[in-house]
């Protein structure tokens, strides 16, 4: 190397500083590639993406195979440097070569390659496995010496080498979620979202209570049936005898206009159109019942305990409602027999009225962790029964008790949300 001009060995200098730029951008740009977008391109058969994911599926090779040449690189430009200082500037040329030489490597090999790659992954992994890919064919005997001293090291100090499945958490996929409001409108991210929350909220939270079941008692004279099937506005009735916990099944007002529309119809023609009813037992999650529904073929359910007891019902439509929000387009519409608005913008509300429907319905954040009904709100809040009048302030919610009948909070008034104090 003595033997060379000072020009050409001027030029073998720039050339390995390009290539240690080179490795340096293309170890950052390859660990900076979102692997979601690179399997997304893998399957559309993106020749790039296919050796990117191919380098990638064995890191700590592709790793030991950029710092080996890096490294050459990096020494080889060192030895060139110490030369050409050692001819322009004598014994103190060394000095000056060195600190040169590692000004220009962090600059033009290190920082800029990286910030570079690190903005533009794919721009640079993509071409950058072409040469890589050839480069680990050579290399491969040291690659693999180097490995697996390098592994049998961590092996030693107690780590753990073994591949990890990149999986995202529920945190995590929420996180990303958030962060595309550029590439998915807010409304169908409020969607995703709400899909991520199926499994921790159960069938109770969102359930129509025992006591607001609308439905037919099979021992009522075949008149007062018939007028309210005419007048209901659900397309599917419970059916009971004589009290709710005697379920006899479900029917389809569909099934019962052609009976409603003949004279010669009797009470006991409807049994032949009522389905078995289908019960859920409590604590299961929305996202298992979803399933269940679709399983077997059901729009509604009927909540059961662990003593067989009727709890409540639960419908497609109040799951689906979890996801999508209301399907009433008209706020005015909107839960009009549970919710009064007042003329000085407050609300009567009726105690039995479900937290997470009433939150959604309103806007509000009131807490759901454990109360399900806004009456049982307020009484775990209180921890006993309240007289007619007491004011309470939860989550600076103004609500004031309005009525109570056989010990439960039949409605309440809530006033405007307190805005928090400034800290």
């Amino acid at each position: 190397m003595n033997n060379l001009s000072t020009e050409i060995l001027f030029s073998l200098l720039g050339i390995l500083i390009f290539c240690s730029a080179f490795f340096s951008g293309s170890e950052t740009a390859l660990m900076s590639l979102n692997r979601y977008k690179l399997k997304h391109l893998v399957k559309s058969g993106h020749h790039g993406a296919i050796i990117a994911n191919w380098l990638l599926d064995r890191p700590d090779r592709l790793i030991g195979l950029i710092l080996i040449f890096n490294n050459f690189v990096n020494i080889l430009a060192s030895a060139i440097a110490t030369i050409i200082g050692l001819r322009l500037f004598g014994e103190p040329g060394i000095a000056i070569a060195t600190g040169l030489l590692t000004l220009v490597i962090l600059i033009f090999s290190e920082v800029t390659p990286k910030t570079l790659a690190a903005n533009n992954p794919e721009r640079i992994a993509y071409p950058a496995s072409y040469i890589l890919k050839p480069l680990l064919t050579i290399a491969y005997p040291l690659v693999i010496v180097i490995n697996f001293i390098s592994n049998n090291l961590l092996r030693l100090l107690g780590f753990n080498n073994q591949d990890v499945e990149g999986t995202l958490s529920k945190e995590e996929l929420r996180s990303i979620v958030n962060e595309t409001d550029h590439l998915i409108p807010r409304k169908h991210q409020k969607m995703l979202l709400s899909i991520l929350d199926l499994e921790a909220v159960t069938i109770e939270d969102i359930m129509i209570p025992r006591n607001e079941i609308i439905a037919l008692d099979f021992t009522n004279e075949w008149s007062v049936l018939k007028e309210q099937i005419s007048t209901s506005l659900h397309t599917r009735l419970p059916v009971y005898s004589g009290d709710k916990e005697k379920l006899i099944g479900i029917i389809h007002l569909k099934n019962v206009l052609p009976l409603l529309s003949n004279d010669n119809t009797k009470k006991d023609d409807l049994k032949d159109i009522i389905r078995d009813p289908y019960f859920i037992p409590e604590g299961t999650s929305l996202n298992r019942q979803l399933l269940n529904f679709q399983k077997h073929q059901r729009r509604v359910g009927f909540v059961v305990d662990e003593y067989g007891e009727l709890k409540g019902m639960v419908t497609l439509e109040d799951i689906l409602e979890e996801i999508v929000g209301e399907f009433t387009t008209d706020p005015a519409n909107t839960l009009s027999d549970d919710i009064y608005p007042q003329e000085d913008g407050s609300y009567l509300i009726e105690g039995s009225i479900n937290i997470r429907e009433l939150n959604r319905v309103m806007h509000w954040e009131l807490p759901t962790k454990e109360a399900k009904t806004v009456n049982g709100l307020i009484l775990e809040y209180l921890e006993n029964i309240p007289e007619v009048g007491t004011s309470i302030l939860i989550n600076r919610y103004p609500i004031e008790i309005i009525q109570i009948k056989n010990n439960s909070i039949k409605k309440i008034r809530v006033s405007k949300r307190l805005k928090a104090k400034s800290k």
